[in-house]
């Protein structure tokens, strides 16, 4: 390629006006100019996380998608570091699809998909390598594509490889893919180098009597990760994925592309004694989940970021500015009664406990003083629910709000009034429990929503007024406020 494709991204970057939008977030991943997707190559080196990611800095004008990297050493306060893998050789030159990291004595390996379009309409996938020891220079493998092909039996989306290390020091990848017959799977390669790959299998799931066999027509970002049981300490291995084409339930798949977890035993090829598939996130914005490559994976609970977008639901205020999206908070995982549990990971400013901390509301509305101009900040509530008929949670102003409702065991959650153009409105069963354990993160622009200790999560992008900006707490019946803490970042 003649054009300096490094040199225009940087350009586009020095001249962006993201960072002067009131709603550019605070303490989340967003791009510096244009669009932002997937997260990959999330690793951690010498004491610093860095989060790469889908980048497309001349969007909506040119789609073509860089690898963009950010790095934190508290997974609070990001820096951006500019244009990582850039899109200009034969066998990406349509972009420098998604893929992963894994430390390899003083290099970080990257493995991600080649992207090339034919004129026809048709694509070439390809698995590539970029190795950095420094992390700011990246080196494409002169014997790239390290997987020049699908296998046989396999359409061209083949993509998104996650790779690890095996206790034997062999390398494992995994693979999103989609059979000649348009269902989706995932797919195992092994190397003993990390250069030379051979084809294992198609993963498989015995003991699910057929229920993966044809789940949606494309299997996108698989991830097989150890998590531990919060009880018994014993390690799980975790496929996470996103299948496309699963139909909407009356409750549940309701976004446009679902993302969720199997948990279960890997052996070879197979997934053994699998659970359900559960989805990893209740709300409107969730997809392209990774988790941080680290040294002491076998000793710590993985850390996890997710995209908090959707696939054409790039028209959003922000674009006025120059960018779209954001990733999800760094989310710490373990396994709680058979089911994945994420438990937000940063470090907030001090809390300061509200002044309705320890109070009984009956048929009250009380607003949160504490809040009010804050546009970025951690909000706790430990609620006693036995003799409340019903409670509400709003953000923002009358004509403009976000409303997490709660009745009969079910929330409700409203965003119809906010700048989102997206609108919407979903409903969500609760666990059964006399007290809700609410934790709250909000930042401009950006709403993550955990409940019961990470048991339920719900994401969702929340353009709101600048001012006035307000919370509110509404109670019918007699609602106890066991705790309510806040921590501005403001």
């Amino acid at each position: 390629m003649n054009e300096d494709l490094f040199a225009a991204a940087e350009n586009a970057i020095a001249g962006s006006l993201a960072t002067q939008d009131p709603d550019y977030p605070l303490f989340h991943v967003a791009p510096p100019v244009g669009r932002l997707n997937d997260p990959n190559g999330l690793v951690l080196r010498d004491g610093r996380y860095h989060a790469f990611y889908q980048f497309s800095p001349f969007h909506p004008h040119r789609k073509l998608v860089y690898w963009g990297h950010a790095s934190s050493d508290d997974l609070t306060h990001w820096r951006d570091d500019g244009p990582a893998i850039v899109p200009d050789s034969r066998y990406d030159a349509d972009g420098a699809y998604s893929g992963s990291a894994v430390l390899d004595g003083p290099d970080v390996r990257f493995y991600y998909t080649g992207n090339l379009r034919h004129p026809d309409g048709g694509r070439d996938t390809s698995q590539c390598l970029v190795t950095s020891t420094d992390l700011e220079r990246f080196d494409k493998h002169p014997g790239n594509p390290l997987i020049p092909v699908p296998p046989p039996g396999y359409t061209a989306h083949v993509r998104d490889p996650q790779v690890w290390r095996d206790a034997d020091g062999s390398y494992r990848m995994c693979l999103g893919a989609q059979r000649a017959n348009e269902t989706g799977c995932a797919l195992l390669y092994r190397s003993n180098d990390g250069i030379q790959w051979w084809f294992e299998g198609e993963l498989s799931f015995p003991d699910a009597q057929g229920a993966f066999d044809a789940f949606g027509y494309m299997w996108e970002c698989p991830s097989l990760i150890r998590v531990p049981d919060e009880a018994s300490g014993e390690w799980r291995d975790v496929l996470v994925f996103c299948p496309q084409g699963i139909a909407p339930l009356g409750e549940g798949f309701e976004n446009i592309f679902p993302c969720g977890s199997v948990i279960g035993r890997l052996v070879g090829t197979e997934l053994r004694d699998t659970g359900p598939f559960v989805e990893l996130d209740r709300g409107f914005e969730f997809y392209a989940p990774q988790v941080v490559a680290r040294q002491d994976a076998d000793r710590e609970p993985p850390l996890l970021l997710a995209w908090l977008g959707n696939a054409g639901e790039d028209d959003q205020p922000s674009l006025a500015h120059g960018w779209v999206h954001t990733l999800s908070v760094p989310r710490e995982l373990t396994v709680r009664d058979g089911r994945l549990v994420q438990r937000p990971r940063l470090e907030c400013p001090a809390r300061t406990s509200m002044q309705i901390n320890g109070r009984q509301l009956r048929n009250q509305r009380v607003e949160l003083v504490e809040a009010r101009g804050v546009r970025s900040f951690a909000l706790g509530l430990c609620l006693d629910v036995t003799e409340a008929q019903s409670w509400s949670l709003r953000l923002g102003a009358e004509d403009c709000h976000i409303d997490l409702a709660v009745a009969q065991g079910r929330l409700v959650v409203d965003r119809s009034t906010t700048r989102y153009p997206h609108g919407g409105r979903r409903t969500v069963t609760l666990p059964e429990t006399p007290t809700i354990e609410l934790d709250l993160y909000f930042d401009r622009s950006v709403l993550e929503v955990f409940f019961g200790r990470g048991a339920l999560a719900f994401s969702l992008r929340a353009y709101l007024s600048e001012a006035p900006f307000v919370v509110q707490l509404t109670a019918t019946g007699a609602l106890g406020v066991m705790s309510a803490t806040i921590s501005p970042f403001e």
